[in-house]
């Protein structure tokens, strides 16, 4: 890849990820040949409702769902608000409490807020140092009014993977609704929505090597949920709008290949993020990682060097002027214009210095070991340039 004659190496694959070409070309036949709208009575109307029909199997089959269970959306951020939004205001009668962990990412988060607005309570649960939820404290805020928990199934900036099994079982013990922000960790690790007893679970295309703009929320039969769209009744009445065919065909192919993949890709991103961490921690003493290592995606890395936390900013852009893309936390942050230290890594135990210095590398299907190479050679190189100003 290469930008303005500059060869690209993209380290940032949780913002998003390159669309594979298996994924584009899975997609070409339904801008020109199968582009009906599903809701037409006409041939290439039914058509097309039968293909959606089948990608909706399809996908549905990945995490062990019903079709119809299956809500096609525009991405992520839409499914999250849906599934917040839907529920509080569908089961109302029944409470008006919601319960959420500390490192949700944004549109989860910034929803809430809006909640509590609409005189809905949320209780935002702790996480411990490596950013994992408490299942006793879990089981000790959920009260009588609440009707939905919402906690993300692996967190977009430090990677770690939380128990949903085990969370998911405490909820159906208590009758109350379990959703699960599954963008990040969804073609990384098995998910089974019955096993895990979730019943609301949203997911992307575009973290999985599919286009932006497509996604869908799994929303389990029998869940009272009141629609965020309204208008020509697509999706079971649940979300109105005609539906992206193309986008839909992609992201069903992108979630094919990687769970076909899904093994050998995972333990070849954790050799190669495992070296990274190797180098540096040989060249750098302050060298420490943001996170679990145990409960954690096989293709994040989050970490600091102690006493060049301010540097941050300056090392991303000296590795971008490099060719190299990395980041400092959650791409959807970084349109925060109070530029705010990551409420992430102040939820594990960071002070508002670390909270603003740690360096994101997302790693993914296209990034090689020679990638890696040029990385820690380059990195080492900029870390040089710094060092005067400390010493």
């Amino acid at each position: 890849m290469s930008v303005n004659n500059i060869q690209k190496i993209y380290l940032d694959n949780a913002a998003t990820t390159q669309l594979d070409n298996r994924v584009l070309e899975a997609m070409l036949p339904y801008f020109s040949d199968f582009f009906g709208n599903a809701s037409s009575l006409h041939s290439l109307g039914t058509q097309t409702k039968e293909l959606l029909y089948n990608f909706r199997s399809k996908l549905a089959g990945f995490i062990n769902a019903q079709s119809e269970e299956i809500i096609f959306t525009s991405g992520g951020t839409e499914a999250n608000n849906f599934a917040l939004k839907g529920i509080a205001f569908a089961n109302r009668n029944r409470g008006n409490h919601i319960i959420v962990s500390a490192i949700e990412h944004d549109c989860i988060l910034n929803t809430c807020k809006w909640l509590e607005t609409q005189v809905f309570f949320i209780s935002y649960l702790p996480v411990d140092k490596d950013g994992l939820v408490d299942l006793e404290k879990l089981k000790l805020v959920i009260n009588p009014k609440t009707i939905l928990v919402s906690i993300m199934h692996a967190n977009n900036e430090i990677g770690t993977i939380q128990p949903i099994a085990d969370i998911g079982r405490i909820c159906k013990e208590r009758n109350v609704y379990f959703h699960t922000d599954a963008c990040q960790s969804f073609g990384k690790i098995p998910i089974d929505v019955i096993h895990q007893n979730i019943s609301l679970m949203s997911l992307n295309a575009h973290k999985i090597y599919g286009t932006k703009g497509v996604g869908c929320l799994f929303i389990k039969k029998g869940v009272n949920i009141t629609p965020l769209l309204h208008g020509g009744g697509q999706e079971f009445g649940l979300r109105s709008t005609t539906e992206n065919i193309s986008g839909i065909a992609g992201f069903v192919k992108a979630a094919e290949l990687c769970l076909n993949e899904l093994e050998p890709e995972s333990k070849r991103l954790s050799n190669i993020r495992n070296k990274i961490i190797q180098e540096l921690q040989c060249k750098y003493e302050g060298f420490y990682i943001n996170g679990s290592m145990k409960h954690r995606l096989s293709n994040n890395l989050n970490f600091a060097i102690s006493g060049l936390e301010g540097e941050t900013i300056r090392i991303l852009l000296l590795l971008d002027k490099k060719g190299i893309a990395v980041s400092t936390g959650s791409a959807c942050s970084n349109n925060d214009t109070t530029k705010s230290a990551s409420h992430v890594l102040q939820a594990i135990g960071s002070d508002q210095f670390q909270s603003r210095g740690a360096i994101r590398l997302s790693l993914g299907r296209f990034n090689s070991e020679d990638d890696i190479d040029i990385f820690i050679e380059t990195f080492t190189d900029i870390i040089k340039q710094l060092k005067p100003i400390f010493s």
